[in-house]
């Protein structure tokens, strides 16, 4: 089991940003690959305080991590975490977090880095996002879905030469004059737009930045308990950015959950409106219903009133932190009929002063709003 990412950067749930932000740039120093040279155990600590603000710096992601936890970002296609940064995304990402403590001025480059020592950036291309429609029974269970992705990737035959402006290193380096002394600052390559490359040649069927476009069938992973709105992220399967030193964009995958026609969700719990006739209340029935993951038989007793609520436990959707399943609610409506012949109405004009037929509730006999209240507990 994963560490919590609050426990790695030493904060707790309620911290602000900005404390988020100090706790990792203080783990970040203390682990960093330069101060700790052939130290495995502290770059793995280095890239977990990493992973961590990754998820706790973006708003969305940290709202999905409080409420899911770590299965939020678990399993292949699952939502985006930070668990394949290697050193360069990290560097890529958070540098700025590091300023001047490392390698010179940051974007001067980090020395012990993966072989990184050009400071050249690492160019993301752009994320695309789609929209995927899933059953009640797919999201109970689970999914594998293949989809038709139109995405951008490099030519074939585009090659790239170094930038002429910042001579690959991504950044233009600015040295300013000022009453507090010489400051050096460094901005992303107008030329090259920080890939540290420009194209050299490309077919002409591609566009300015040697792109073109595929179409690539895309296999997606989709956890069981997954909510309306969530959205999953498959890792490269966006666009290419140019550059042979570039990595492509992510798949963002947006889940739409479609309405089943008799069963309703509720977070975890499913509920169904069972309908009997006044006969089967009376006299008892068993009654076949349908569930999530296929039929069951219920057992309706002699003299069930409406509104009456079986719990069947566990026939729920399965919950993304792995506690198990939600619970099915089934409802019991007693249909009172609308349409009686003379026979009939004359049956329960018979019927109106039996003793049999009057209303006499006992104490396990439970008000609306005390079913209410069992159904939320």
């Amino acid at each position: 089991m994963k560490q919590d990412y609050y426990e790695i950067l030493g904060v707790t749930k309620s911290a602000t940003a900005e404390e988020i932000k100090k706790a990792y740039r203080k783990k970040a120093i203390e682990y960093h690959p330069d101060k700790n040279p052939g130290n495995k155990e502290a770059e793995e600590k280095f890239k977990k305080a990493a992973e961590a603000y990754e998820i706790l710096s973006d708003p969305d992601k940290k709202a999905r991590y409080d409420q899911f936890g770590q299965a939020a970002f678990d399993g292949s296609g699952g939502f985006g975490g930070g668990g394949g940064m290697n050193m360069d995304d990290i560097f890529s990402h958070f540098g700025d977090i590091f300023g001047g403590h490392f390698g010179g001025s940051f974007g001067g480059g980090f020395s012990g880095f993966g072989g990184s020592s050009r400071g050249q950036m690492r160019v993301k291309g752009s994320n695309l996002r789609i929209r995927l429609k899933l059953t009640l029974k797919e999201i109970a269970e689970g999914a594998n879905k293949k989809v038709k992705v139109q995405r951008k990737v490099q030519a074939q035959g585009v090659t790239y030469k170094t930038c002429p402006t910042c001579n690959g290193s991504g950044q233009q380096i600015q040295i300013k004059n000022t009453i507090l002394g010489r400051m050096q600052t460094a901005t992303t390559c107008s030329m090259c737009g920080g890939s540290g490359q420009i194209i050299d040649k490309k077919p002409s069927n591609a566009d300015s930045q040697g792109l073109v476009m595929q179409e690539e069938m895309v296999e997606i992973n989709i956890p069981a308990g997954v909510v309306e709105g969530v959205q999953l992220k498959v890792t490269g399967k966006g666009n290419d950015a140019p550059g042979s030193n570039s990595v492509p964009g992510d798949l963002l995958v947006v889940i739409q959950e479609v309405e089943h026609d008799t069963l309703k969700r509720e977070g975890s719990n499913i509920h169904y409106q069972l309908f009997i006739s006044y006969p089967e209340a009376v006299l008892g029935i068993s009654k076949e219903i349908e569930t999530v993951s296929g039929k069951v038989k219920i057992k309706v007793e002699p003299g069930t009133q409406s509104g009456k609520i079986f719990r069947l436990r566990g026939k729920g959707i399965p919950n993304l932190d792995n506690y198990g399943n939600g619970d099915m609610l089934v409802h019991v409506n007693v249909w009172t009929p609308q349409h009686l012949n003379k026979e009939h109405k004359e049956f329960f004009e018979k019927m109106i002063d039996d003793e049999a037929f009057k209303p006499n509730p006992s104490a396990s006999d439970k008000s609306f709003f005390d079913r209410v209240r069992d159904m939320f507990s």
